[in-house]
């Protein structure tokens, strides 16, 4: 198994136009066809850490019978671009940038994991505010922990859109910098409420949420989010290779590999049946709430 960094996407472009016209770049179609590409993001710095992208690709290797070549992407922008233009052959991504990549209709979902049936983010207040609801936050300051969080941003503006109130039109949205720094805006009254993610509302008495029980009531959850990860795909794949990846991938992600996947087993993918071949429809809830938060994938981080 090969591990390579992903080339500009300058580089990609290049590569893709002297396909067209006939041209060669890199290894010949022959010379990848038994060769799986995968683009991943990089896992962390830390030397002494487990790397999950090499057990995946050892398992993907071991199970498939096919060589796999990892190739580091920058960023989710990097990784959608790279399998667009067959640079790589897929990638496991999270379920927004997965939506938006398969909703510009040039990538396919290879699978997708279901999401939890719980409302992704909750929105509160202090105990002793007049609010009552998420529709009384018009004219307030709300918190949010990052333009680029799904559960500290885009579903909670979802949320308030579903109730008529326009970002920067109907309220005032603050960036904390983060899920612990909003909850420490509300309890210092710097802001009338905030959104976060429901399993941080659940860790009382914590840095990540720092309130005791009865110091802030909740006023509004959002939708829940239909999906949590996705495999997305080259159009270009090979039949040979699709068929071998929709076998083996479901064998990959079980118990028995759970230690060894790290922060893929954290995303509670493991043992769960994925949905294989969804269409783009499987997306459109997240599509929908991209639209609302004015998310594209460059966002994303």
């Amino acid at each position: 198994m090969n591990i390579r960094p992903l080339a500009s996407l300058g580089a990609i472009t290049l590569v893709g136009t002297l396909a067209l016209t006939g041209c060669t770049a890199g290894a010949s179609a022959d010379e990848s066809a038994g060769v799986i590409r995968i683009a991943t993001l990089p896992a962390g710095d830390d030397p002494t850490a487990v790397n999950p992208i090499e057990a995946l690709g050892d398992l993907i290797e071991a199970e498939t019978g096919m060589e796999v070549e990892i190739i580091d992407a920058p960023d989710y922008l990097g990784v959608v671009e790279a399998v667009r233009a067959d640079h790589v052959d897929i990638a496991l991504m999270s379920a927004f940038p997965s939506a938006l990549a398969v909703n510009t209709g040039e990538v396919d979902a290879l699978m997708t994991w279901p999401g939890s049936p719980d409302p992704v983010s909750k929105c509160y207040v202090l105990a002793d505010s007049p609010i009552q609801s998420v529709k009384e936050l018009e004219g307030k300051t709300v918190a949010f922990a990052d333009p680029g969080s799904s559960s500290g941003f885009f579903m909670p503006v979802h949320l308030l859109d579903s109730v008529g109130l326009e970002r920067d039109a109907d309220y005032d949205a603050l960036f904390t910098g983060g899920h612990d720094r909003s909850a420490i805006a509300v309890k210092e009254g710097q802001v009338d409420a905030a959104c976060t993610a429901t399993m941080l509302t659940k860790m009382l008495g914590t840095d990540f949420f720092p309130f005791e029980e009865g110091d802030i009531r909740f006023i509004g959850e959002s939708i829940p989010m239909d999906v949590s990860m996705a495999v997305i795909a080259s159009q270009a794949m090979s039949d040979a290779k699709r068929d071998a990846l929709l076998e083996a991938l479901p064998k990959v992600f079980v118990e028995k590999n759970k230690d060894s996947l790290g922060v893929y087993a954290e995303a509670g993918i493991i043992g769960v049946d994925p949905i294989l071949t969804p269409g783009r429809e499987a997306f459109q809830s997240l599509v929908d709430v991209a639209a609302v938060a004015g998310v594209d994938i460059s966002d994303l981080k």
